[in-house]
């Protein structure tokens, strides 16, 4: 059931993402160079721009396709906040499964719009915030059953491995949507919504949310009576990859007293547990360089290599493949160094100059621009997919919760939703930005790996002391 949940949860959450990135592969084909193509066959008119979709065919076009992208993050970023609250409080399979409906069907709304022959700004606003907001189901349900299923133990390189769903999504929305991106671009937007009904569907018949409604024993941080008593026997016996799916807790050959059901953290609850408000706001500016590529890297390609739509979409998804190379390593590091919060810092203080290098020398050929491309990918999605994933859980089965579950997808909700703020920002920061120079678009994202890293200052000086006190103690200098 471990590998069947996180089978499932993987392909959920891949079909949200890959539902969100044709956004990014059309914008090149709303706003082409029509110069390129030769004279206007229609011969009525002497536009350059007669080639391009309206209402997308003026000088403002990249301030119009900031406003698309942030129609959909900023309700994306308020749905987040309400999502993790109904996420405690219904079944997840119904909530995760209905989301996915509904967000195949406004994907495929955005694509009728070509069939349509649809030029008017507000319907395509209008969707994407529609989109936005029943796209906020998928990361607080998928993230709740993923750790109603597994312990602390490795959590870091399982999820890092896990949380590849995201660089998986958007290669392959890149990839679809670049199949029908020149030909039909609505083809590009109504493919992945058949593509996440379908999955949505497959997850309503086949998940199951909790162990418990399997007769399996939970995880161990699931379990009060041991915990409380004694929380050294936790460490010293917990293994959330056991073969036989039980923690040592559940083997135990005494009957178990059913426990009462504990109630739903509040929002405000949430924000108490030491370190969420860190790393919300840490990943408020991760996502904010992390979402900025997501959206303007195709058209920044096409706009500086001159390359054209197609190839500059699945040149695009080298920074993804990076993204899944940088979350697994990320996991792992941080598994083997407790140090979830120094690894994320590391990252992107390397992270800074790496864009800098990208952004001047990036371009100098085909063979430096993917590697370049794999690299950023890696350092800025690392820290982005660890705090998502691996810390999220932590938080949300931190032990001043005293075993309660129940505060997992309202932690991860609050987490992600702040981060959600900084993915709304990028993108628009971007489309303002942009037409004064792609420069000064990255000299923003530095400034954002930055300012990430120095709000875990206070985290990471904790984790360097108990590193330092462990080793004292290690060397017989401190008494234990």
């Amino acid at each position: 059931y471990r590998g069947l949940t996180l089978v499932l949860t993987f392909l959920c959450y891949t079909s949200y993402h890959l539902s969100r990135k044709p956004i990014s592969i059309v914008k090149s084909q709303l706003h082409p160079n029509c110069s390129a193509l030769g004279p206007n066959p229609r011969n009525d008119s002497n536009s350059s721009t007669w080639c391009s979709w309206a209402p997308f065919d003026g000088d403002n076009y990249k301030e119009l396709f900031g406003a698309l992208d942030n129609a959909f993050l900023v309700a994306y970023a308020i749905g987040m906040f309400i999502s993790g609250i109904f996420g405690e409080r219904l079944p997840l399979r119904y909530y995760l499964s209905g989301g996915m409906v509904l967000s195949g069907l406004f994907t495929a709304l955005f694509g009728f719009g070509y069939f349509w022959d649809i030029h008017v700004l507000w319907y395509y606003i209008i969707v994407q915030v529609c989109n936005g907001l029943v796209q906020t189901t998928g990361w607080p349900a998928v993230v709740a059953c993923v750790g109603n299923w597994f312990g602390k133990g490795k959590r870091g390189l399982i999820m890092g491995i896990w949380n590849s769903h995201t660089s998986v999504g958007n290669i392959l929305g890149s990839l679809i949507a670049g199949a029908w991106v020149s030909s039909a671009w609505g083809l590009s937007f109504i493919v992945p919504g058949i593509i996440i009904t379908t999955v949505g569907i497959i997850c309503f018949f086949f998940l199951v949310e909790y162990p418990e409604d399997v007769g399996c024993s939970p995880p161990l941080h699931h379990v009060m009576t041991t915990s409380e008593k004694d929380p050294e026997a936790v460490t010293s016996n917990e293994d959330p990859l056991n073969l036989s799916g039980q923690s040592s807790v559940g083997r135990s050959d005494s009957p178990r007293e059913p426990a009462e059901e504990p109630e739903a953290i509040s929002f405000f609850e949430a924000l108490r547990i030491p370190g969420v408000v860190e790393f919300s706001l840490c990943l408020l500016f991760a996502k904010l360089v992390s979402y900025t590529f997501l959206y303007w890297l195709p058209l920044y390609i096409v706009n500086v290599a001159h390359f054209g739509a197609k190839e500059a979409g699945d040149l695009s998804t080298l920074f993804d493949v990076g993204g899944i190379l940088g979350g697994i390593l990320a996991g792992l590091i941080s598994d083997y160094t407790g140090g979830r919060a120094t690894t994320c810092c590391v990252m992107l203080v390397v992270a800074a100059p790496m864009l800098f290098l990208y952004n001047h020398i990036g371009q100098n050929g085909i063979g430096t621009s993917i590697v370049m491309l794999v690299i950023c990918g890696a350092l800025v999605n690392g820290p982005y997919a660890l705090i998502t994933t691996a810390v999220s859980a932590d938080l949300g089965t931190h032990e001043s919760l005293k075993g309660n579950a129940k505060a997992l997808s309202t932690v991860t909700a609050i987490i992600d939703g702040t981060g959600s703020i900084g993915a709304a920002l990028g993108p628009l920061l971007a489309g303002l930005i942009s037409p004064t120079g792609w420069n000064n678009v990255f000299y923003m994202l530095i400034a954002a790996d930055v300012l990430a890293c120095l709000l875990l200052a206070r985290v990471v000086v904790k984790e360097v002391r108990g590193w330092c006190g462990y080793m004292a103690r290690k060397r017989g200098y401190v008494r234990a």
